[in-house]
């Protein structure tokens, strides 16, 4: 009882209930260097000690003393450095080899001299205030090539764990965001590597902060390195704002300072808010989230004490957590489940789902957090067998609703219905409300009943107008809507679009049989099946390029939402006639999914049901699960256990964007996260949190390429769509969730706080006026000059990424004038940085360079050779002069300019071009490393090999022995360590430069 006792008297929670912005006075002008002098005032206020430690040597001294204070005991000095040498400084060991030692493994065995072995921790997350925190600034780390200066650190018992980035007021954020990834490139891991040890990272320019975990930075420039990660969403996207409870964001520094850095605060966080995921990335909660695990902590503390669990008793034992579609509620209900699973109090966690497919994607969805975590169970009896379990392992149990009605139903007298049980309902807007949700809540005696919700069911959009979500589980103990989702950008808004094919007076008559017969013509099912085709590469934007898993995809997918299985059919087959006229590879891979549902017109269905199926729909859909076999050679049926794999295949590939469009009826469209996905058909009479469930499946964050969910309506959904706005967030919502209108990006607009935008017609007046092309001299350009050129070019890119997927949008700005304009705009660019390089303050510091909006339309070096075969076949001037400015405008290929050219004129009448240039890249990148090898004296074969990985890994490793390995030998220390310095700095600088000429022009290693 302890343990909840500690928390039902606990009132320091993680998250500030309401805070009250600090009252700025001084508005003069403050330095970046003023600012960090005041933060670090605001920290040692609160308690944190200022340590002057700026070097190597003294952060090793001080993290000695400092763990050695935190385990009570006095280490020698052959102890100390075994262990720094073995566990904490370890030769190549990687960032998330670090992440591990503080999230998981931070107790460490440590050998004494006399041969016996002590339990060493690294960070107490039992009582997190045994935990010593210091401030340090202007940390100086040095490598062969390079030296910068750390603007302030948090050391928690001397260990780095949490870095903060500051810029002056007025600069970019993502400025701040860009230095900490050149240090991580650079110097994070010089000396001993202890930087690399940091879980958090704090980004600020006094007046907006924002943090991210450290995978969140590593991920990032591996994927800016073309490296094969699991994930591309890892960017400045993915950092997040801190609130308190009310979701009011928290974002001038000293506020931020006396919230986020308040030791409780951050402590809590850095010990039990973070998740070190089975990819080894790290997850940092959100402050949402961070507060719905405390709120229910606190509510299930407060209920068995007050036993409001007793039927006596009105008052609920549980509540709801309303966070709206797409902001991480699994992520949420995990962190809860593992933090209720530690109070002895509580016997069993019980996680449950409604469907079938649900209880396999948690299950994976748990095990990607922390692998056996959370147990399932295939049937009734392995369900009963885990709750009877004494088994810690079996603490957390995922199931669903129906196995757990069969199982009360079967079990009579059991011990578990007198436990204390906690019950977490996913989604509890679907069939929770039912007999077997009443029969369970009947049957256990002491349950404590918490549903998640992105879309509550309230008196407005309830069926029988009596089970409110409220009435089944209690109140709302955290709410964060799809208002807060889309200002802290961790949804995207929708660009929802209106094509009504057959205006409907009443959509609620659409069951009669004329309106059926209207809504299934043929004429309108082609219409609409002609329209996607025509339109479906721009509205999926499917001209942008971008990486997932190592592979190169081209734009994004979606889905099609149909009112009912014989509609689903008729338009799979209308699609299929119509792309027969298609060239194969113009194509669309199409699928199509539906089981059985007792009435059509509920909006989810509950089962993987195919044998109820009239056969007619049966045998349809075994033929197209056919034609889904012949399109990726799989062996799928509709038979019971086959459909379910069909189903986990289907939803794979739609998640991995190898499935353009997939028709459904009501499957897919709650509960299914992919991020691929951007664009959502309409021909379904949709309504409150269906509607919304099935518009949210499209905004899942990306990249900066994906910057809204796109919704193409074929029936009248206005009324529907904003009723369901008001009802899940404000009736004012409408300039938040949705996107403007083509005109008003065109032609400007002003929001709702009074700002004006200029837009896209004005934006390029000014462009075309300012910078002409025929003009345009980036030397003679002032400073501030191209400054302004920068963001207004920017500026430019963004909105064209917006107005693309418009049906009626037409370009003014031609793509060779585009082409010329992109190619100044990465000169200028350039320039500014290679100046800026020798100055403390960069002009770049406040502008945006829009790296990701730049690749998507990335030329491949295949479409080069591709036109380079055209030029050889014609040899035309123009193709010529087009080949250079597409070279000129690529961010990847403009340095291998030259390169390309060079093997343009080495053709001759006999040569076959794409098997030449193999030939050719092979034999200059030979003779470029043997003239490197040579000059510098290095290791042939070391060097060789070490490029070699370089290039397989994606990344040239300037650290680590490999490094040293291909180096001349040489003395570290006296009158010829100056010149190993000197031909280490070399050797550095002449691989990168040949790493950056050669990499990505290897034919034979791409991927088909």
């Amino acid at each position: 009882m302890r343990s909840l006792k500690l928390l039902a008297q606990s009132t320091a929670s993680t998250i500030a209930v309401e805070f009250t912005p600090s009252k700025r006075i001084d508005s003069s002008y403050q330095s970046e260097a003023a600012l960090e002098k005041e933060l670090i005032k605001t920290l040692e206020a609160q308690g944190y000690e200022y340590a002057p430690i700026s070097d190597e040597r003294s952060l090793e001294s001080n993290l000695r003393t400092k763990l050695e204070t935190l385990n009570s005991t006095t280490l020698s000095e052959t102890e100390w450095q075994r262990f720094f040498k073995q566990v904490l400084a370890r030769a190549n060991a990687s960032i998330v080899e670090k992440s591990q030692l503080i999230q998981e493994d931070y107790v460490q065995p440590l050998e004494r001299d006399d041969g016996s072995i002590i339990n060493f921790k690294l960070i107490d997350k039992a009582d997190i205030h045994k935990n010593s925190l210091q401030v340090i600034n202007q940390f100086q780390a040095t490598t062969e090539t390079r030296s910068h200066r750390y603007d302030v650190t948090i050391l928690v018992n001397g260990l780095p764990l949490v870095h903060i980035e500051l810029k002056r007021r007025g600069v970019s954020l993502k400025e701040a965001f860009r230095q900490i990834n050149r240090y991580g490139r650079e110097s994070f891991f010089s000396g001993s590597g202890l930087f690399e040890f940091v879980q958090i990272f704090v980004i600020s320019n006094g007046t907006q902060s924002k943090y991210y975990s450290n995978t969140t930075r590593d991920f990032h420039i591996k994927t800016q390195n073309g490296i094969k990660t699991s994930k591309t969403s890892n960017s400045f996207e993915f950092t997040s704002h801190f609130s308190d409870e009310k979701n009011t964001i928290i974002n001038d520094l000293i506020d931020f300072a006396k919230s986020f850095f308040a030791r409780h605060t951050l402590l809590n966080i850095l010990c039990h808010y973070c998740v070190l995921d089975v990819d080894k990335k790290l997850l940092v909660l959100r402050p949402y989230q961070i507060a719905a695990c405390e709120k229910i902590l606190q509510k299930i503390a407060a209920s068995y004490h007050n036993k409001f669990y007793e039927k006596a008793n009105e008052q609920k034992s549980g509540g709801y957590i309303w966070h709206t579609t797409g902001s991480g509620k699994t992520l949420t209900s995990f962190k809860t489940a593992q933090l209720v699973s530690k109070i002895p109090e509580i016997t069993k966690v019980l996680f449950v789902v409604d469907r079938k497919d649900l209880d396999y994607q948690t299950m994976r969805e748990y095990d990607r957090f922390q692998k056996g975590a959370a147990t399932g169970s295939k049937n009734t009896k392995e369900l009963q067998a885990r709750l009877h379990s004494k088994d810690k392992e079996h603490k957390i149990i995922i199931t669903t609703i129906q196995k757990l009605s069969r199982f009360i139903t079967q079990t009579k007298n059991s011990e578990i219905f007198d436990e204390h049980i906690v019950m977490i309902f996913d989604e509890c807007h679907r069939s929770q409300f039912g007999q077997m949700q009443k029969d369970i809540s009947k049957a256990f005696k002491k349950l404590y009943l918490f549903g998640f919700t992105g879309t509550p069911i309230f008196t407005q959009n309830a069926q029988d107008e009596i089970q409110t979500t409220q009435r089944v589980f209690g109140e709302c103990l955290h709410r964060y809507t799809i208002i807060h989702g889309i200002r802290d950008n961790n949804v995207l808004p929708f660009r929802v679009s209106y094509h009504t094919t057959t205006k409907l007076k009443d959509e609620s008559k659409n069951k009669h049989i004329e309106t059926e017969e209207i809504l299934l013509a043929k004429e309108r099912i082609t219409h609409i099946t002609s329209y996607i085709l025509e339109h479906f590469s721009t509205q999926t934007k499917r001209s942008s390029t971008y990486t997932l898993n190592g592979k190169g995809l081209n734009g994004f997918n979606a889905i099609f939402a149909t009112q009912s299985i014989p509609m689903a059919m008729r338009y799979y087959e209308e699609f299929q006639a119509q792309q027969t006229s298609l060239e194969q590879s113009k194509r669309l891979k199409v699928g199509i999914i539906y089981s059985y549902a007792p009435n059509d017109e509920q909006e989810e269905e509950n089962s993987e049901d195919t044998a109820s199926l009239p056969k007619s729909q049966r045998d349809f859909l075994d033929a197209a699960i056919n034609d889904y076999n012949a399109m990726f050679k799989c062996k799928f049926d509709s038979s019971a256990d086959n459909f379910h794999n069909y189903y986990k295949d289907f939803s794979l590939k739609l998640k991995n964007r190898e499935l353009d469009l997939a028709i459904v009826v009501n499957m897919f469209l709650t509960g299914f996260d992919a991020t691929t996905l951007n664009t959502l058909y309409v021909d379904k009479s949709l309504r409150y949190h269906g509607l919304l469930q099935a518009y949210s499946r499209t905004n899942r964050i990306l990249n900066s390429v994906k910057s809204f969910g796109n919704i193409i309506a074929f029936r009248d959904l206005q009324k529907p769509t904003d009723d369901a706005l008001a009802l899940f967030s404000d009736e004012n919502a409408k300039g938040i969730v949705f996107l403007r209108s083509l005109e008003e990006y065109l032609h400007g607009y002003t929001d709702d706080k009074g700002e004006k935008h200029k837009g896209y017609n004005e934006l390029l007046q000014t462009l075309h006026t300012r910078f002409p092309l025929n003009n345009f001299l980036e030397s003679t350009l002032k400073q501030s000059d191209k400054k302004d050129f920068l963001a207004l070019f920017g500026e430019i890119l963004k909105l064209r990424n917006i107005l693309e997927v418009f049906d009626d949008f037409s370009d003014s700005l031609s793509e060779r004038d585009r082409q010329d304009y992109q190619s100044y705009y990465i000169d200028t660019y350039e320039s500014l940085r290679t100046k800026d390089q020798t100055q403390k303050q960069s002009v770049l510091d406040e502008v945006e360079f829009e790296v990701e909006l730049l690749k998507q339309v990335e030329i491949s070096i295949e479409y080069i050779l591709e036109l380079i075969a055209k030029y050889h076949k014609h040899k035309d001037k123009q193709s010529y002069e087009h080949i250079v400015k597409l070279l000129d405008s690529s961010l990847s290929l403009r340095s291998k300019k030259e390169l390309l050219l060079r093997f343009i004129e080495s053709l001759n009448p006999q040569s076959d071009v794409a098997k030449d240039f193999s030939i050719y890249i092979n034999a200059r990148k030979d003779e470029s490393l043997s003239s490197i090898i040579t000059e510098l004296d290095l290791k042939p074969e070391k060097t060789r090999a070490f490029m070699r990985d370089a290039f397989e890994r994606g990344e040239l490793r300037n650290y680590g022995q490999a490094f040293g390995e291909i180096l001349p030998p040489s003395p570290l220390f006296g009158k010829g360590a100056e010149q190993t310095h000197k031909v280490r700095k070399q050797a550095l600088e002449k691989l990168q430069t040949f790493f950056e000429l050669f990499k990505g022009l290897d034919m034979s290693n791409k991927e088909q």
